[in-house]
């Protein structure tokens, strides 16, 4: 930061010296142009020209003698007096454009000194906030990623810096919040089927048990194995979604989407559900397994989350896709953390078929790929959620 003061004080303070090197330039020149004739006018108004004259032995005085009105040769006496005015004014020129030169350099030479400490001073207030932001950048840790610079003053280019610096400091204290929160929920949602599982292995082949307490100990083992595949899966599926798309082609969304439909009309029988499809041409640029994917979680995460006898609408337009499903009643203040890795609505029951809280961060984490935005919204009427996912054009 000195060298950056130091580097700012040598610009101000040249330029400010050159402007007043220019100054005292131009006012000297200037002075110089119409100093011999002002003198010259000041002294011949002041004292006519026959009065210089030395008196001769006639004693009437010379300024009395009247010039000729003709044109003709002047007097000796009023070309003498012209000569001594002459020499007079030069004198006094030459003296007052010394005595101007050397007041210069001395108005100059402190006007040096005085510049250099403005712009020492200017220099200093000006990378004052960019101190302050190197400071704060320099303390910063996991541990206080909620400080802010928060700097007041009228808007201004470091001002903006400022805000922009505390603006990503709240996207980092949001992503570290929510990768810690991301990693407790995978230890707990790992630990858990392994804690099953030991259990089952423990309790269920103690003793002496028979052909059918060992099957129903394997199908139990084989269902807490197939969820901590689905939890891995989902996992490994987040963590490439990251790491952005790979290649991109056209991709026909409508036609995903009613895929995805089609492959769940089976298990939205089962419930009792009504699925409608409203799919309007929508054609994108991205990768097809990932878009294949989020068409499949948002249905499935409708069909899943609904009631007895519910609804799933699914469409898609220009605009973006839609799926629309009836269900319990999700309370507003909730909604934004439904995409948060291993958020439920309710607590998990690890019945069949139930997922593992990864469908709409999946969902999420693809439609940022896809430089998209998810967005959910509680249904007034009905329950259940609208989620939508809009395309840039």
């Amino acid at each position: 930061m000195a060298g950056e003061r130091a580097r700012l004080t040598a610009l101000y303070g040249g330029l400010l010296l050159l402007a007043g090197a220019l100054l005292t330039g131009v006012v000297y020149l200037l002075v110089k142009e119409g100093l011999y004739s002002s003198i010259s006018v000041a002294m011949t108004t002041a004292v006519p020209a026959q009065r210089l004259e030395l008196p001769s032995a006639t004693p009437s005085p010379l300024w009395q003698e009247a010039v000729p009105a003709s044109p003709g040769p002047m007097p000796p006496g009023v070309t003498q007096g012209m000569a001594v005015t002459r020499t007079l004014s030069d004198a006094a020129e030459s003296a007052a454009l010394e005595r101007l030169l050397t007041v210069s350099l001395l108005v100059l030479a402190a006007y040096a000194v005085l510049s250099v400490v403005l712009a020492w001073w200017m220099a200093g207030r000006v990378l004052r906030p960019v101190a302050v932001i190197t400071e704060t950048a320099r303390r910063l840790s996991g541990e206080n990623l909620h400080e802010r610079i928060a700097m007041g003053g009228p808007p201004g280019e470091l001002k903006r810096l400022a805000d922009t610096f505390d603006g990503m400091l709240g996207r980092m204290e949001r992503l570290v919040s929510a990768q810690q929160r991301f990693a407790a929920n995978a230890a707990h949602e790992l630990r858990t089927p392994v804690a099953v599982q030991r259990a089952a292995a423990e309790i269920g082949l103690a003793g002496d048990p028979g052909p059918e307490r060992v099957a129903r100990i394997r199908e139990k083992l084989i269902e807490v194995a197939d969820s901590s595949e689905r939890t891995i899966e989902g996992l490994l599926l987040l963590a490439s979604c990251e790491q952005g798309l790979l290649e991109r082609r056209p991709v026909a969304v409508h036609e995903v989407a009613a895929r995805a439909a089609e492959a769940l009309a089976a298990e939205a029988a089962e419930r009792g559900i009504t699925v409608s499809v409203d799919t309007r041409p929508l054609a994108v640029f991205g990768d097809a397994v990932l878009l294949d994917r989020m068409a499949h979680n948002l249905v499935a995460n409708a069909v899943r989350h609904n009631v007895p006898g519910g609804r799933v609408a699914v469409r898609t337009g220009p605009g973006g896709i839609e799926v629309s499903n009836t269900g319990p009643v999700v309370p507003a203040d909730t909604v934004p953390l439904l995409f948060e890795p291993f958020r439920r609505l309710s607590a998990r029951t690890r019945a069949p078929g139930e997922g593992v809280g990864l469908g709409l961060s999946i969902v999420d984490s693809i439609a940022r790929a896809h430089e998209a935005t998810a967005t959910a919204t509680a249904n007034a009427q009905g329950g259940g959620l609208t989620v939508r996912v809009r395309f840039r054009p």
